[in-house]
Order: C-alpha cells, then sequence, then structure tokens
C-alpha cells in the first residue's frame, strides 16, 4: 500500500524539517481535492485525479496513485460515472491511516 522505500528516499532528500513540511502540504492539497470527489462533483475528474495520481506518487502512496490512474484513464476515455470514486476515497483514507501510523518508524 505505501512505498516506503521511496518515502525514506524523500526523507532522506529533504530532511526532517522539509519532509514534515511535505507531508502537511501533501495531506492538505489531497484532502481538498477527496472532499471535492466525495461530493461526487465529476467536472474536472480527469484533471483531479491526475493531481492525485502525482502527489500520491511522490509521497509513496502506491495503491492510491495506482486506483487514481486507472480512474483517470476512464475519465479521460469520457467513462466519468464508471470510475470508482467511493473506492479511491477508500483507499485514501487506508493509506493515511497506515502512513500516518506507520511513518515514524518506517521513514
Amino acid at each position: 500500500m505505501i512505498n516506503w522505500p521511496h518515502v525514506r528516499e524523500l526523507k532522506q532528500e529533504v530532511g526532517e524539517d522539509g519532509f514534515e513540511e511535505v507531508i502537511e502540504l501533501f495531506l492538505e492539497e489531497v484532502e481538498e481535492v477527496i472532499d471535492k470527489l466525495a461530493t461526487d462533483d465529476r467536472s474536472q475528474l480527469a484533471q483531479d485525479l491526475h493531481f492525485l495520481k502525482g502527489s500520491a506518487l511522490n509521497l509513496g502512496f502506491q495503491d492510491f496513485s495506482t486506483r487514481c490512474l486507472e480512474g483517470e484513464r476512464l475519465a479521460a476515455d469520457g467513462k466519468s460515472g464508471d470510475v470508482d470514486l467511493d473506492g479511491i476515497v477508500t483507499c485514501y483514507n487506508q493509506s493515511k491511516e497506515m502512513f500516518l501510523a506507520d511513518v515514524k518508524s518506517q521513514a
């Protein structure tokens, strides 16, 4: 679910203080889009999922990124109604919970 080697590499690159800032910024920006998706707003779905996919990859949220990629492809093909937004949001929440619980011991 979480790509811990990538997370450790990121932490090494940005340092302890920078890493905390990256986490805060990630959570803030991603949750704004997640809140939008939770309202079933599909007006910019492909773009929203593209943003989430990239953000997720940057912080090692592997499964969440994969789900966003799948949804982005569907939305880009005009199949926004087929995108499992509930599954994407659930995956994010599970990934976030796991990340926050284990980041101090894993990173």
